[in-house]
Order: C-alpha cells, then sequence, then structure tokens
C-alpha cells in the first residue's frame, strides 16, 4: 500500500542492491537466494508423459517438460540446480550465469536441489574469475527432520 501511495505522489521507491550469497551458505527450506555461479556439468532428465485430466479435455496435448539436471557452484562449493524448459538452453557446460530469486527445494525430503521458479531469473553473465570447489557438493549431504517436543526445550 505505501509503494501505491508514493507512486501515486510521484515518488521513486529506490531499489534495493541484491545480496549475493555463496553456496556454502544454502540451508533447507530456504529462500530468496542470489548467486553467481558457474555451470559444471548438464544431463537432461528424462521425462514421462503422464495425461493430464484437464489437458485431456483439449484439442492438443500439451509438448512434455524439458528438464535437466545441473551441477553449479562457485568458489565455496557446487550443487545440483533443477533447469526447467526455456532454462535448460541457458544452462550450458562452462557458462556463468546470475540466479535471482533462487529457492532450496528438498528432494525426497532429504537433499537440497536449487531451482527458479517462474518468479525467479536466470541471466548469463561474464565468464567466471572463480575456480569452481568440486569437492564440497551440498547435494551429497542428507538432512533428517526432526521434531523437537516441548519438554526437551525446558
Amino acid at each position: 500500500m505505501a509503494t501505491a501511495t508514493a507512486a501515486a505522489a510521484g515518488q521513486v521507491t529506490p531499489k534495493r542492491k541484491p545480496v549475493f550469497v555463496k553456496v556454502e551458505d544454502l540451508k533447507p527450506g530456504t529462500s530468496g537466494h542470489t548467486l553467481i555461479v558457474k555451470v559444471v556439468e548438464t544431463t537432461p532428465v528424462k521425462t514421462s508423459q503422464r495425461p493430464h485430466s484437464a489437458r485431456a479435455l483439449l484439442s492438443r496435448p500439451a509438448p512434455p517438460a524439458r528438464i535437466a539436471e545441473c551441477v553449479v557452484g562457485d568458489e565455496t562449493g557446487t550443487i545440483i540446480f533443477t533447469a526447467r524448459n526455456e532454462q535448460v538452453d541457458v544452462m550450458k557446460h562452462g557458462t556463468t550465469v546470475i540466479l535471482r530469486n533462487a529457492k532450496i527445494v528438498m528432494l525426497k525430503r532429504t537433499t537440497m536441489r536449487l531451482a527458479v521458479d517462474k518468479w525467479g531469473r536466470i541471466e548469463v553473465t561474464g565468464a567466471a574469475k572463480f575456480a569452481v570447489k568440486e569437492d564440497n557438493n551440498l547435494s551429497l549431504v542428507e538432512y533428517e527432520l526432526v521434531t523437537v517436543s516441548d519438554e526437551s526445550m525446558n
């Protein structure tokens, strides 16, 4: 509401600078990350064509989704990025990209994957000046959801 009032008054709200994070700082269940990463490896994933009930009523079936799992990283570590549809074309081996509004998605509730949904953005940038640290893959770390009872906190 404050931005609508400011826009009506003719004031321009200044944009805030993005806060870039490193791969090693990513935690499960977090979102809104901005990272500069280099694509180390891209592997296309075969998707199955399942009939969707709403799409079955239409005359033309939906094209199959294109998905690729890309290992991306910076000088602190690597993580698997799930690229979907047109994102697959951008994520080529050796490309340096800026991932804006990226989120951590838990695969099978145990391992982390990085993803950019429709609210995020992927931008190709100049060549990276860093060497990717490939021996610290955060997607290989398994997490376990632990419930903490109120009694143990006292």
